[in-house]
């Protein structure tokens, strides 16, 4: 057992800022590594140390495998936390940070590989008796075979890349005399995204919840689950609304989920924090879908309605520690919403957005978390993800925390680039979310682009009464010198000799 006393953060914005928190309660210092594009952003200055390792594109900054470990070996690092994203979910890294003695504050790279392939993935699903969809856990190499197989199952059937995500090498096939063209659209997609073309099928569920149970394991067998994330509310298979625990999982099915994803965790002989995700149908079957072998971005909501800080327990865990709790001392208490506010177009087919953030104030009060790497006069870049932050309430109870959530997104106060904040606020008043009644198909089902031109946009209105307010301030006469307020200096940890990445 080695205790960790320095970590470099592989990683940037909100999740290097929200990973380094936690370490400074625990007396751990942090390391922050930046691109030249990331020089002034929050996680740098609040970093203990930084480096930085390279030009904006991610590919010669922030997935630079060798220079992060230089680094460390450089700073005395004794582990890596990779966030999510860039190098979260790489085998390679995770092997080469251990091969270097370093900690890799995550599973083991054979967990990676095996849950990285969904195929393989599906495979030790079913040697643990997990429910699978309908459908070939192999990859295609026959495609007479395969149009057999799609029959057999039944029409609408999916066709997904192996090594997939984010909806990419992803095709819904209708009938029979479309297989071929989706079927080829499909390999493309994976092999331009991913390198490897291999796909499988399976039954596609036309009504269907994406619903993941959060996992925990240390590296002494013990594994529990944290319970369920709803997840439905997504825009090009990607997720904009999460919400723990699910408006419709029975106590029965809860548990059952839950020692599923148990299941699934032993099977490849998990430490960390993982994420099983389920795909549910309309009669609340569930069927394995995949494997997130890392911190999932929605984690806050299962931290809200635990008490258990994921990011902690994951440090904890790659010291060689036990897990602090069994599965007999949780509970979910209360419940909570996130939304990622993204720098993307609700009206315009959520097409991302650049810009500078010429206004940026959160919202605050009771039961309101936000988590975020930005500030006002900081610009959204087109080198990395579109997300500026993760909007998070908590409430004694779903309808509670819906109106926290509505309250916070009218005071979130952001101009610059167009968000997804107008989109969250009209899935917040939908019937269709307040009744639980949605599934993956709300956004082509409900929104419309023009709604948000018909409906009052609260946002637009409270940046307008935040610009009104200042021009007023502005023409007030200042307060004479004896009379006005000096506010203390604000500490910080940058260090004013940053490092360059040899």
């Amino acid at each position: 057992m080695k205790k960790i006393t320095k970590i470099l953060v592989a990683n940037r914005g909100e999740i290097a800022l929200r990973i380094m928190r936690t370490a400074r309660e625990m007396g751990i210092s942090t390391v922050a590594i930046y691109s030249e594009a990331d020089r002034n952003a929050p996680h740098v200055r609040y970093a203990d140390e930084a480096v930085c390792v390279g030009p904006p594109p991610a590919k010669e900054s922030y997935l630079r495998a060798d220079k992060i470990i230089q680094i460390c070996h450089d700073l005395g690092v004794d582990a890596v936390h990779p966030g999510y994203g860039f190098l979260s979910e790489n085998a390679e890294f995770s092997r080469a940070v251990s091969e270097a003695g370093l900690i890799f504050i995550g599973p083991s790279p054979q967990s990676i590989e095996v849950m990285g392939s969904k195929i393989a993935a599906k495979q030790a699903a079913r040697r643990m008796n997990v429910p699978l969809v309908p459908g070939v856990d192999e990859a295609i190499t026959d495609r007479t075979a395969a149009k057999l197989t799609a029959a057999q199952v039944g029409y609408p059937v999916l066709i997904k890349a192996s090594a997939g995500g984010g909806g990419k090498g992803m095709r819904v096939v209708e009938n029979a005399e479309e297989f071929d063209e989706q079927m080829d659209r499909a390999v493309s997609e994976a092999v331009q995204s991913f390198g490897d073309g291999s796909v499988f099928i399976e039954k596609y569920i036309t009504k269907p919840r994406h619903i993941e149970i959060q996992v925990m394991a240390d590296q002494h067998g013990n594994v529990v689950h944290l319970f369920e994330r709803e997840c439905s509310i997504q825009r090009r298979h990607q997720k904009v609304v999460e919400e723990a625990p699910s408006s419709v999982l029975t106590p029965q099915i809860r548990d059952a989920m839950g020692q599923c994803a148990v299941d699934v965790a032993r099977g490849c002989n998990y430490h960390g924090a993982g994420t099983v995700e389920f795909i549910v149908d309309e009669n609340l079957d569930f069927y394995f879908l995949e494997m997130n072998t890392r911190l999932q971005v929605e984690h806050p909501v299962t931290e809200l309605i635990t008490g258990v800080d994921l990011v902690k327990e994951m440090i904890w865990v790659a010291e060689g520690k036990q897990l602090s709790f069994a599965q007999a001392d949780l509970s979910i208490r209360g419940h909570a919403l996130e939304i990622r506010v993204c720098a993307e177009d609700p009206a315009n087919n959520f097409l991302p957005d650049v810009g500078t953030l010429h206004t940026y104030v959160r919202p605050q009060g009771n039961g309101v978390r936000v988590d975020d790497g930005m500030e006002q006069g900081m610009e959204i870049s087109i080198y990395y993800d579109p997300m500026i932050a993760k909007l998070v309430t908590y409430g004694k109870n779903r309808t509670e925390a819906i109106e926290k959530m509505r309250r916070a997104i009218d005071e979130y106060q952001i101009a610059g680039v167009q968000t997804t904040l107008p989109f969250c606020r009209f899935v917040m008043d939908h019937e269709a979310f307040l009744s639980g009644q949605f599934d993956t198909r709300f956004v082509g089902l409900y929104f419309k682009p023009e709604v948000l031109l018909t409906e009052p946009n609260h946002h637009e209105m409270n940046v307008a009464a935040a610009l009104v307010g200042h021009l007023m301030h502005n023409q007030t006469p200042a307060p004479s010198r004896e009379k006005a307020s000096i506010l203390p200096e604000q500490t910080s940890q940058w260090r004013t000799n940053r490092k360059t990445a040899r």
